[in-house]
């Protein structure tokens, strides 16, 4: 029996009304409340629907601290969603809410992990995926009857009387792709992951263009969707033109037709047309969809609330609002609480913090270490900034990470044309943590490998940053072609003016490292403290790019070992080996077969998946776990494109193998 909730609106307006409607029809749920800004208009909302003297009305806070309620439907605008979710999540409620989840990538992800961490159902209001219509329609899809999938063209605009109010609002993220672009979006993927066989499929690349009024947000937007295979789609929409609203999916032996798949009027049909029959027409009336999508909820719960329902999953959301970001980016719009210079706040709207895991957690506690002349520890592990695409997404993943008690942050004068270093530097001023975190900067990368561009990269990173010092400084590169000595005099130099705390080298080898230093002991300079090279599990027999390092030949690893070097490797998961994971027979990748397939490296692979089987972890887990349990300081640099790729990176951080795995794991046993 499916598990019954007791339902409260959050924003008693007109698609509230729908809600509350249709709930009656469903299996599972119940209304019995409404939250408000304004009292009276959710008592008001309360007598329209029958809620009698027991109804639970108040503020949003009110409401979702009652007992009384189990699940809330998140009905207000598009800015509120966030907080709004967060809120409910936390004290404890399943939560329903309208689409779009959140304006941007970053606050989606923030909200699918809270539910996640707290055990709690959320699913984006996306009421059509429940109706029996679209379920079929990816059958038709999923079973050939058009033959192989070629196009899709969907629609989903219309012309509004009036150029005011929140559609027509930048500060309350107005506009068409948001609105209701969202939809032809989302079928699109389903349709084609119907095709493949999965729930949905991600575009490969997608481009855009319309019109963006005066008043800041897009009127009418018209983008153009390539998957795998070749399979391309036609997403419109706006809010100053009115579209045909429908769906048609062409494939080699025919075409689907689906002339109302949003609203779902009282009795909407489909058309099948496939070459050498009659045109054949179905209808799907009867169906009350925000009832469907209240009942897929409670499902879910009973299921897989970390999932969501397979309906609508919270990867298929994470994997929207990526592409509705996109859309946005490729018509340059950018809402100005999103922009790069903006202050924006945690998108739980609360102070940022170390946060205790919630019951649906399994990521371990932050490891920490030391690194002499910092004056501050260090979390283990150290955060990537070089892909994060906008200060929306940058906020979004740096707060996490900060949340789970992460401090390091390594940059790099050349990494997005110094956007990286910029995003970094405005999330820090925005949170105030420019003393609590350790920010690694690297400059002088070939062909600018010198000291004067060392000094003048360095002075630049730190304005980008806005700050006046790093925790860490490495050149990216070395240039032996100049005397050691005069790179050392010149970091010593920083170092004395107190621009640097601690300095060594990205990619030097042994001989140079050890000569810096010599030099500075007999001149009585600074020396060379970290090294970041390649180093991992999976021993390197190239390297990626020109001019990198890696140490993780049996002779490096002896020689850390002895000077007890700090080393900061990159490409710890060798580049994808332990996570893919790679096999001998797919040499799809050029580079990772030239850099770590070798019999040895397969081996440790095999070696990795029994022992991560063991523990109950993934490889990717026993190959980070491997690096940290060295007999030198390591603090391991990784670069999650999202939340949850952070999670599952963490996961390394509760393996601690004894020196017999890490031995065996190295073939050394």
């Amino acid at each position: 029996m499916t598990r019954q909730l007791r339902w409260a609106v959050l924003g008693p307006g007109n698609i509230a009304r729908r809600f509350a409607t249709q709930l009656p029809h469903s299996e599972s749920g119940t209304l019995v409340g409404a939250g408000s800004t304004d009292l009276q208009r959710a008592r008001a909302f309360a007598d329209e629907f029958g809620l009698g003297a027991d109804a639970v009305l108040g503020s949003y806070d009110e409401v979702l601290a009652s007992p009384d309620v189990d699940a809330v439907y998140v009905s207000t605008v598009h800015t509120t969603h966030a907080v709004l979710t967060i809120k409910a999540l936390r004290a404890g409620k399943h939560v329903l809410c309208e689409k779009p989840l959140a304006p941007n990538n970053g606050q989606v992800m923030t909200m699918v992990d809270v539910a996640r961490d707290t055990g709690n159902g959320l699913l984006e209001a996306y009421m059509y995926r429940f109706h029996p219509q679209t379920r079929e329609v990816l059958k038709l899809v999923a079973d050939g009857v058009i033959g192989e999938l070629i196009h899709i063209d969907a629609s989903f605009a219309f012309r509004t009387g009036r150029t005011e109010g929140r559609l027509f609002d930048p500060n309350t993220a107005g506009g068409g792709i948001l609105d209701v672009g969202g939809y032809p979006v989302s079928y699109a993927r389903a349709i084609v992951g119907a095709a493949a066989g999965k729930p949905f499929v991600d575009p490969t690349s997608i481009s855009g263009s319309g019109t963006i009024g005066e008043t800041g947000v897009d009127e009418w937007a018209v983008a153009q969707l390539s998957f795998p295979g070749g399979i391309t789609a036609s997403a419109r929409t706006g809010v100053r033109i009115q579209d045909t609203n429908a769906v048609t999916i062409f494939g080699t032996r025919g075409k689907i037709e689906i002339a109302d798949p949003w609203t779902l009027s009282a009795d909407p049909q489909v058309t099948i047309s496939v070459v050498g029959s009659e045109p054949e027409t179905r209808s799907y009336a009867g169906h009350f969809p925000y009832a469907l999508e209240a009942d897929g909820l409670a499902r879910a719960l009973d299921e897989d609330p970390a999932a969501g329902p397979i309906e609508m999953s919270l990867a298929d959301t994470l994997g929207n609002a990526k592409v509705l970001d996109q859309w946005r980016s490729a018509i340059g719009l950018v809402y100005p609480f999103e922009a790069d210079d903006a202050d924006i706040p945690t998108v739980s709207g609360e102070p940022l913090a170390v946060a205790t895991p919630g019951p649906g957690s399994n990521t371990p506690p932050m490891k920490y270490g030391t690194i002499d002349g910092l004056g501050k520890q260090m979390s283990r592990l150290v955060f990537g900034c070089d892909n994060q695409p906008d200060l929306a997404h940058a906020s979004a993943v740096f707060d996490h990470f900060f949340s789970l008690g992460g401090n390091a942050f390594d940059t790099g004068y050349i990494y997005g044309g110094g956007r990286h270093e910029k995003l970094l530097g405005q999330w820090m001023a925005n949170r105030g943590v420019r003393d609590q975190v350790v920010v690694i900067v690297k400059g002088a990368h070939t062909p600018h490998c010198d000291p004067e561009s060392l000094t003048s990269q360095l002075l630049e990173s730190l304005d980008r940053q806005q700050s006046d010092y790093a925790d860490i400084y490495m050149m990216h590169r070395d240039n032996t072609d100049i005397p050691v000595g005069e790179f050392v005099d010149v970091l010593d130099e920083h170092y004395r003016q107190g621009r640097i705390k601690v300095f060594g080298g990205s990619n030097w080898s042994r001989e140079r490292f050890e000569e810096a230093n010599a030099y500075a002991e007999a001149n009585g300079r600074q020396g060379f403290t970290v090294l970041s090279n390649h180093f991992g599990l999976a021993e390197a027999y190239d390297v990626p790019w020109a001019g990198c390092r890696h140490v993780t030949d049996a002779a490096s690893k002896q020689w850390l070992t002895e000077a007890q070097i700090p080393l900061l490797p990159w490409s710890s998961q060798a580049r994808g080996f332990f996570a893919r994971p790679a096999r001998p027979d797919d040499r799809s990748d050029p580079e990772l077969v030239r850099c770590f397939y070798s019999d040895d490296n397969f081996e440790r692979l095999r070696r990795a998946e029994k022992l991560g089987a063991d523990f109950g972890v993934p490889a990717t887990a026993i190959a980070l776990a491997f690096v940290l349990g060295q007999p030198f300081p390591t603090f391991p640099l990784f670069g999650p494109r999202s939340i949850t790729e952070t999670r599952s990176s963490l996961q390394g951080l509760g393996v601690d193998l004894t020196p017999e795995q890490l031995a065996w794991l190295d073939l050394r046993q």
